[in-house]
Order: structure tokens, then C-alpha cells, then sequence
């Protein structure tokens, strides 16, 4: 038999099918927290300022709480609340790929 592994994705989204948090938005947050700049964010991630700061309102609408904090004087960090949503979504990463390694292991495993 052939090897092969599981790749799995994980993001949140609303009951409409609007994304509220993924792997992009996890990479927003992570830049913006490294940089301290939207901007900077954007530059990196090649896209547009007006990109980035939608999807930024788009989860901040979604949640109804404020995730970025953007100051002109201090720059832009995340929130107490946006730290714990980046946690949380990186702890349900983690603990699902643990899971579909079982699941996968399970089904596939050579017997």
C-alpha cells in the first residue's frame, strides 16, 4: 500500500457561511502583533490596506467585539479579546489535527 497522510483545514463561520476566523485571519492577527501596523500587516501578507482592515470588521462584526485596537500614536495591536480569539482558534487547530491523526490512523492504518 501507498503512504499517504491526512491534510486537514479548520476556520469559523457564521450560519450564513461567512468566515469569521481562519488561516488567513490568523495570519492577520499573528503580523499584527509582530509589527504593531496594519499596514505593515498588509504589505507582507500582498494585500491591500483596505483588504486586510475588512476582514478585521468583518470579525469584530461577527463577534460584536473589538479585536484590533489601530491608534495612530501606538500603532495596532490586538485586543484582550483578540489574543484569546487567536488562542482559542490555534488550540482548536492543534487539537483537531490530533483527532483527524486518530481518526485517520484508525481507518487507514495497515492491518
Amino acid at each position: 500500500m501507498f503512504k499517504m497522510r491526512l491534510k486537514s483545514r479548520q476556520w469559523l463561520e457564521d450560519l450564513d457561511g461567512n468566515i469569521i476566523m481562519g488561516e488567513g485571519r490568523q495570519r492577520i492577527f499573528e503580523l499584527i502583533e509582530e509589527t504593531g501596523s496594519i499596514n505593515q500587516t498588509a504589505k507582507l501578507m500582498r494585500m491591500s490596506y483596505r483588504g486586510v482592515w475588512g476582514k478585521i470588521k468583518a470579525t469584530e462584526e461577527h463577534l460584536n467585539k473589538k479585536i484590533v485596537l489601530a491608534e495612530r500614536r501606538h500603532g495596532s495591536r490586538l485586543t484582550k479579546e483578540g489574543k484569546e480569539l487567536l488562542g482559542s482558534y490555534r488550540q482548536l487547530k492543534v487539537d483537531c489535527r490530533k483527532a483527524d491523526e486518530e481518526i485517520f490512523n484508525r481507518i487507514f492504518a495497515d492491518g
